[in-house]
């Protein structure tokens, strides 16, 4: 990865980044992330949907499946304006994915199984970074290689790999408590 691609080289630039789009209004990053959220569970009805329709052999569970499916669509446009290739699907199973990870480690905590949760949680909001680093533009998948296990180049010396590094500049940048 070249410095010039490398999307994490420099805080800062990601955190202007950020804010320049904010004052162009090409984002709303505050409303952007609860509306993600919104959409994750949509994914999540969708899923409920069929498996209603499944166990039950009702088949209006299914046929409620494309209203919620084009509700998603029409908000995810309001995220995504410029994609290329699979870069739409890919976010959505990005979405979907955190949101199934965010379950699984809200049941693990319910049982007592913290170390089990904090795992799924992490894993959640890599997947969810990746998710606002593919749509901001901030990574470009080609550029994306590891040196090592857990190295983002050469000259990582804090070796938390790609996906936590993004995740630390997404939280920096996306402060959902700032109006």
């Amino acid at each position: 990865m070249t410095n010039d691609h490398n999307p994490i080289k420099n805080l800062q630039d990601f955190i202007d980044k950020a804010d320049n789009m904010k004052k162009q209004e090409k984002m709303d990053l505050s409303s952007d992330q609860d509306l993600s959220i919104a959409i994750m569970n949509l994914v999540g009805i969708e899923e409920h949907l069929f498996f209603s329709g499944a166990k039950t052999g009702k088949n209006e569970y299914y046929d409620l499946i494309n209203e919620v499916r084009e509700m998603r669509k029409d908000l995810l446009k309001k995220i995504i304006k410029e994609y290329e290739g699979e870069v739409w699907c890919i976010s959505k199973h990005l979405l979907a994915a955190s949101y199934r990870l965010m379950e699984v480690g809200t049941k693990q905590l319910s049982r007592g199984q913290k170390e089990e949760a904090y795992e799924m949680f992490n894993k959640a909001y890599e997947l969810y970074s990746l998710f606002w680093g593919l749509n901001m533009k901030i990574i470009v998948p080609g550029d994306v290689k590891k040196i090592d296990e857990e190295a983002i180049n050469k000259h990582d010396t804090e070796k938390k790999g790609f996906a936590g590094k993004l995740g630390d500049l997404v939280r920096k940048a996306i402060n959902c408590c700032i109006e």
